[in-house]
């Protein structure tokens, strides 16, 4: 490793999060930088560097109000709960494009989360487990918002999220 940090590698994502109502006007908009959980850094060092058991499937789902924290995982996320109030029967498949510049989004097949309840929605979430509820599976990274937003039946979120790798 040089002393000026030249060649660390840095993962960083960035969420938007946008909420339409029944009509199609937006609501809010909700931009972000996420973290990335010590589950995912392992995540990416085993599968990648060892080259263990890769995972090609990953999912976004919700987050409630709370804290999210590095230590988090699928498991045990005390801060915080996964909010399942949408009609979609599992969380919604991450669809990425092509890698370029170090960088990668969904943008051409955004998640779309068509909401079925009242709820309050503070982040969202990349994992393994398409269990819409589900606690199992390995927690790449959550968002937390700048303050928690409101949702009701009939609105609709959709979800893009940009994975960017670069020398720190």
């Amino acid at each position: 490793m040089k002393e000026n940090n030249k060649y660390n590698l840095g993962l960083e994502n960035i969420w938007e999060v946008v909420c339409y109502d029944s009509n199609g006007a937006e609501k809010w908009r909700e931009e972000n930088k996420n973290l990335v959980t010590t589950a995912g850094l392992n995540d990416v060092l085993t599968k990648y560097l060892k080259g263990s058991s890769y995972t090609a499937a990953w999912y976004v789902g919700l987050a409630g109000a709370g804290t999210k924290a590095a230590a988090d995982t699928m498991s045990s996320h005390a801060g915080w709960a996964v909010v399942a109030d949408y009609s979609e029967s599992v969380r919604q498949t991450l669809t990425l494009g092509t890698a370029s510049s170090g960088s990668i989004d969904n943008s051409a097949s955004k998640a779309a989360f068509s909401i079925n309840g009242t709820a309050t929605v503070a982040g969202a979430f990349i994992t393994d487990s398409s269990t819409k509820s589900g606690t199992s599976g390995t927690l790449y990274g959550v968002v937390d918002f700048s303050s928690s937003r409101s949702v009701i039946s009939g609105d609709t979120l959709t979800v893009t999220v940009t994975l960017t790798a670069a020398s720190a």
